[in-house]
């Protein structure tokens, strides 16, 4: 298949191919822009690939790089849940019943203009400068956006489903149950996977108020008070990091609680690639989430008792978010065990 047929689709290989490609692209621009003792661009504005590579070394002994990262990481998954825990049901509300749409609707789409650091003096008179004040603001941010896509999700419920329920004498309830829920969720996916990445710019901002620690406090640190761009840049790169692993992470996620949504995509292809890489992918992924979770319960149990370090180390690694650690971790070992019980039945009854 041509690589420039337009709206073509790339198998796996070429697919991880030419993003290995592009990465080494961009590393080799950065590195050619940086060359010598009189690079094209100055040292201030753009660093050389090994300085930032060697900053990594000092932002963990000096700065408590994995510390700051993790209360990131934390208040990132605490202010996404309190978004979406507050979006669904409010948009639910708006997008079905006249009522409140009438109601609601256009403040709900006019907060979209507000600008957020201009209310961050605000945030600050309500919460304070401490933890809750950041989740709220990230929060506020996520949910401003995310409550008018809610009830657009709702406006694209198709026609022909509501229609079969009502034949089938469904309650409102049980058309909301039935239709609207697993219609929303299911694309509603893709666009809280679209603001994950706009939720790091908030954390940045409200993490540069007070002295919580976390990446956008050390950033303004290293930054407008050190003036260390390397140590900036590799923040960033962690940043990018972060970013991309969580977009794999919903990926991954909106495949195995949305499987119809892909199969539609390769309804007229061949069937689904069974490649030793994406199988090998597979198995390392899974083997992953093991270890994560054995992890996890050797560091839990080391909140009780001092199994590997006097000092809780999850505690101190997240701070006031730790609880939205263990919320995930409890959800993450639920789902694997009831999926390991399943398959113990399914193989029992074979």
């Amino acid at each position: 298949m041509s690589l420039f047929k337009l709206r073509g689709a790339l198998s796996m290989r070429q697919q991880t191919i030419l993003q290995i490609a592009g990465i080494l692209f961009l590393l080799l621009v950065w590195y050619l822009l940086t060359l010598g003792e009189n690079p094209m661009v100055h040292p201030g504005i753009l660093p050389k690939p090994l300085e930032v590579l060697l900053a990594y070394g000092e932002l963990y002994q000096d700065n408590e790089l994995i510390k700051n990262v993790c209360r990131s990481m934390g208040l990132n998954l605490l202010g996404y849940t309190e978004a979406i825990v507050l979006a669904l049901p409010l948009g639910f509300i708006v997008g079905l019943y006249p009522f409140f749409r009438g109601t609601l609707q256009r403040p709900v789409d006019a907060f979209r203009f507000v600008p957020l650091t201009a209310v961050t003096g605000l945030f600050i008179i309500w919460f304070g400068l401490g933890t809750g004040m950041k989740v709220h603001f990230l929060a506020f941010g996520i949910l401003i956006y995310l409550l008018p896509v809610v009830v657009q999700r709702i406006d694209e419920v198709k026609e022909v489903y509501l229609k079969t329920v009502y034949t089938l004498g469904a309650t409102d309830w049980q058309t909301i149950k039935s239709v609207y829920i697993p219609s929303v969720i299911s694309r509603l996916s893709d666009d809280i996977r679209v603001l994950t990445a706009i939720s790091w710019t908030y954390i940045i901002i409200a993490e540069s108020l007070g002295s919580e620690g976390g990446i956008g406090a050390l950033l303004w640190r290293v930054g407008q008070r050190q003036g260390r761009v390397d140590k900036v840049f590799a923040l960033l790169v962690i940043i990018i990091i972060i970013g991309f692993t969580q977009d794999k992470i919903f990926n991954y996620l909106d495949r195995t609680f949305f499987p119809y949504k892909y199969q539609t995509k390769n309804k007229y292809a061949k069937a689904d690639d069974k490649s030793v890489t994406k199988e090998i992918f597979n198995y390392a992924f899974q083997v992953t989430i093991w270890l994560l979770i054995a992890i996890y319960f050797v560091l839990l149990l080391n909140e009780f008792m001092p199994v590997i370090s006097d000092e809780p180390v999850l505690s101190y690694l997240f701070g006031d978010t730790v609880g939205i650690i263990h919320f995930y971790a409890f959800l993450l070992v639920s789902y694997k065990g009831y999926k390991l019980l399943q398959k113990n039945k399914i193989i029992a009854a074979a």
